[in-house]
């Protein structure tokens, strides 16, 4: 299927357009282009430009707030939480990110968790935040239920992703950042966008039986946790995500389990709501409150070099470290444009006559 290139200041000046046609300030509208073409440089396509128009269908159905007031409900000397006033999650998950730093600075160590928010993009443009701070950062969100536990056929969970950036010395950081499922749902909207298959222990039909089918979501399917299934290891990921929500929502008091809202706006909103919105958890640790960070990077790069030098199995050149094939693929799509299927083109052409914004082709 053949794609649509797109130079980054082109989508990045088109975003800011329709989140300032919203009502956003032009502050929060570029705050939020950031995070989403940040994804789209990374490589992660399914959490870009493709989601613009996803964004803008929960302004309209009055479940995100263009003008939130966003602020700290609780806090001590190293904890926060923060409530996003039904914000977008692009713009709450920088302001609580911000408030972890800071108070790790202040203290050695942040956290924290943030209720009443959306959707917040890619996990990993807000834990490396942490990064030009010489600080660890960390952040994970709980998500639309879609995923069903070990042993279930109902989804309680969402993707969950966890993400983790380490700063490094000569050497580009460590950042680890996935989906507590075996394969994130917007990996599966882009098969379906390919009219593609979805590979083995990715999904599960109604009944829990194994299916490829990539538009099984909608015939009451669901996705598996991380190793798809019992035998391999499903009950970690399932483990790692039921703890996702713990520290996004349990703690900040956001919805949990399957009372998380969901991303799509036509789909109806549980009527259970225990909490508020979206759950988030950041957190910030200053590397030199545990030891000296310039030896802390001497040593990642050490660590580092190790993983790259390591023997590889035939016909691989390298052992990668979390963190290389986005940076590379940031590289490569600053340098050359960024890819577009043409679904995702004649969606941001519509939204533009929409939102009466000027088309970008």
């Amino acid at each position: 299927m053949q794609t649509q290139t797109f130079q980054y200041d082109t989508l990045y000046n088109f975003t800011v357009d329709i989140f300032n046609r919203m009502g956003s300030s032009t502050e929060e509208s570029e705050s939020a282009a950031k995070v989403l073409l940040a994804a789209d440089l990374r490589g992660v396509d399914s959490h870009g430009v493709a989601r613009l128009s996803g964004y803008i269908r929960l302004w309209e159905a009055d479940r995100v707030n263009a003008v939130p007031q966003i602020k700290v409900v609780h806090e001590t000397p190293s904890t926060a939480v923060v409530d996003g006033d039904r914000g977008l999650g692009l713009v709450v998950a920088p302001f609580a990110m911000k408030i972890a730093i800071e108070k790790a600075r202040n203290v050695g160590t942040g956290w924290v968790s943030v209720q009443n928010s959306n959707h917040y993009g890619i996990a990993a443009v807000h834990a490396m935040m942490a990064l030009e701070q010489d600080m660890i950062g960390i952040s994970m969100t709980n998500a639309s239920p879609l995923v069903a536990p070990t042993f279930s056929t109902a989804k309680m969970l969402g993707t969950n992703p966890i993400c983790v950036a380490a700063p490094a010395g000569e050497q580009p950081p460590f950042v680890m950042d996935l989906a507590t499922t075996t394969a994130a749902n917007g990996k599966l909207e882009i098969l379906q966008r390919k009219n593609q298959e979805a590979p083995e222990g990715w999904v599960q039909d109604a009944d829990g039986n194994p299916t490829r089918d990539a538009n099984i979501l909608k015939k009451g399917g669901a996705l598996l946790p991380l190793g798809g299934d019992r035998d391999h290891g499903s009950h970690k990921g399932y483990a790692l995500g039921a703890m996702v929500d713990i520290f996004s929502a349990l703690l900040s008091g956001a919805n949990y389990a399957p009372w998380v809202p969901p991303f799509p706006a036509y789909v109806p909103m549980p009527a259970k709501q225990p909490g508020k919105g979206i759950g988030h958890f950041f957190g910030a640790m200053r590397v030199d409150a545990f030891r000296p960070a310039a030896e802390f990077k001497r040593d990642m790069d050490d660590w580092i070099n190790g993983f790259r030098t390591a023997a590889t199995l035939p016909g691989y050149d390298k052992v990668l470290v979390p963190g290389d094939p986005e940076r590379e693929m940031e590289q490569e799509r600053r340098e050359n444009g960024i890819p577009l299927l043409p679904a995702v083109v004649e969606d941001l052409h519509q939204l533009a006559g929409k939102m009466g914004v000027d088309w970008i082709a």
